[in-house]
């Protein structure tokens, strides 16, 4: 059964297509119901339904103005609109934004219930795609290419002169249309857990992923180890446009198509074909921030700053470490480390052997700190440091300590720093919503831009950290401000309303009326009787 939210501004015609609509047959159950576009993006953002029936023309957002509002949001929900004749053309401008059907009015209940059923056989098979094993080879040939220059750790030769054979190379196996254009690559790294933290990631995970990326930009995604990696590829505006949208897509088809969880790392942009290995390897690490705990999207940019992984720790035990001190419990580094120890001594490692590793191991350790974690906090771990003094010890035991210790002391400063860089960025966007909540344009991804992170990662921490939606606090912001001015300014309702980003003074009054349950006029009206 799909859920659905019904908006139409036309109160009576609303309440009749919900109550005489056959929704059970048709497959969908209605959730909410909306008389505006606001409201409608709010109940689409808290209720996450499958599918929204709007009206083109509604007051405060407009049909294309809340489907391109949504898609930020909730981008795997289906559109239906309702709209007059004239208003067809129109609609047909919003195709990009999930628009699954076009539906005129009048409609009769019969029709729309016949109409529904065929957008859920259009959903069904949107899900059976998602789902489905991948037959086709076709773009075998273009993965085999580009698998190497992914994984592979040796590189060679890094010139320009390479990198524009391997982009004429990606243009013949049509990868790319125009090897001279401005474009940029982007890898994503996906894996999928079920309830119980088991990797299902397969090979058919690869076809459900592409079910999402072909709606966006040029990709090409493969399987490997439990995971499938994509590298997209189009110009950096595009990129940053679509991004954040993508992912978002992805982890919200697993959840609700599969009922899995996705884990999902994002590397930054690169410019060249040559840096995809790097871009890999961040993506990797992005991913790492969420080993066996929660399955999130994790945007490197959003964690660590840039420069600080430009050499590939190859050892398959320094990349644990790395993932425990950024992901792990406690509980599982210290049993980790003791199992690490444990086998040097029984395998007998050659002390060269161990000095370069443990020297790795540290040295990841202080790049990731160095990555999260401010001055002080690097050189507090400074001290920890089994590197100050001998590295390899005579008394195993001494060394096995000194540096447990250290790792340990690494994971819980990196573990703080997180808490405080994510207070930092909750706060920061509290503070841009104190000072612009006048200004009518500010929203979840012009803030997100502003404190440089992703419009996913930052709706994510205020819903975590601060319990509400950013729409909530925006909301409560301006109301908060335009009731202070209506009882103690002379202003008038228009004037406060577009002094608090309102740019129509209806959707001011409708907004003002939901949070403090009276219109603007009555709260003054109220006001000046209690003082008289």
């Amino acid at each position: 059964m799909y859920t659905i939210v019904v908006a139409d501004d036309e109160e009576e015609l609303r309440k009749a297509l919900i109550r005489k609509v056959n929704w059970e047959e048709a497959g969908f159950l209605v959730v909410g119901e909306a008389d505006n576009g606001a409201e409608a993006l709010e109940l689409v953002e808290k209720l996450e339904p499958d599918l929204l029936l709007t009206d083109i023309r509604m007051p405060f957002m407009t049909g294309i103005e809340l489907a391109r509002a949504v898609r930020e949001i909730r981008p795997t929900m289906q559109i239906v609109f309702l709209s007059g004749y004239d208003d067809f053309s129109y609609a047909q401008q919003a195709i990009q934004y999930n628009i699954i059907s076009y539906l005129l009015k009048p409609i009769s209940s019969i029709e729309l219930t016949e109409e529904l059923k065929k957008i859920k056989i259009k959903i069904d098979e949107k899900f059976r795609e998602f789902t489905k094993r991948n037959g086709e080879q076709e773009k075998q040939n273009t993965a085999n290419f580009l698998m190497p220059l992914l994984l592979d750790s040796y590189q060679g030769n890094m010139t320009e002169e390479r990198n524009q054979k391997l982009l004429r190379e990606a243009k013949a196996r049509g990868f790319i249309k125009d090897h001279n254009a401005n474009l940029c690559f982007t890898v994503i790294v996906t894996s999928f857990w079920d309830k119980e933290g088991k990797n299902c990631t397969t090979e058919s995970s690869a076809n459900a992923i592409d079910t999402i990326l072909r709606k966006y930009v040029k990709y090409v995604s493969f399987y490997t180890e439990d995971r499938t990696v994509s590298l997209l590829t189009s110009t950096k505006t595009r990129l940053d446009k679509y991004l954040h949208i993508i992912v978002e897509d992805i982890s919200q088809s697993v959840k609700r198509i599969i009922d899995l969880s996705a884990s999902i790392g994002v590397s930054r942009t690169v410019s060249k074909l040559t840096n995809v290995h790097e871009a890999y390897i961040e993506a990797m690490n992005a991913m790492g921030y969420s080993k066996q705990r929660n399955k999130e999207i994790h945007f490197i940019a959003d964690i660590e700053r840039e420069g600080t992984f430009d050499q590939e720790i190859v050892q398959v035990t320094v990349n644990e470490v790395e993932s425990l001190i950024r992901g792990g419990t406690k509980r599982e580094l210290e049993e980790y480390l003791e199992n690490l120890f444990n086998r040097i001594e029984k395998e007998k490692i050659a002390p060269k052997t161990m000095q370069l590793l443990l020297v790795q191991l540290v040295s990841s350790v202080f790049r990731i700190a160095y990555a999260v974690s401010d001055g002080e906090t690097i050189q507090n771990l400074h001290h920890f440091s089994p590197l100050q003094g001998m590295i390899i010890y005579e008394d195993a035991q001494k060394m096995r300590n000194e540096y447990k210790d250290f790792f340990l002391a690494a994971k819980e400063m990196v573990t703080e720093q997180r808490k405080k860089s994510i207070t930092v960025i909750c706060d920061s966007a509290l503070e841009i919503i104190e000072a612009n909540y006048d200004n009518p344009d500010l929203s979840l991804v012009s803030i997100s831009k502003e404190i440089s992170v992703s419009p996913n990662y930052l709706s994510a921490l205020i819903k975590k950290f601060k319990g509400r939606t950013f729409i909530d606090l925006l909301t409560e912001k301006r109301i908060k401000t335009a009731k202070e001015l209506i009882l103690g300014t002379s202003m008038k309702i228009r004037e406060i309303s577009e002094k608090c980003g309102y740019n129509d003074q209806h959707y001011f009054s409708y907004c003002f009326k939901k949070y403090t349950g009276v219109s603007p006029n009555a709260c003054r009206r109220q006001n000046e009787d209690s003082e008289n």
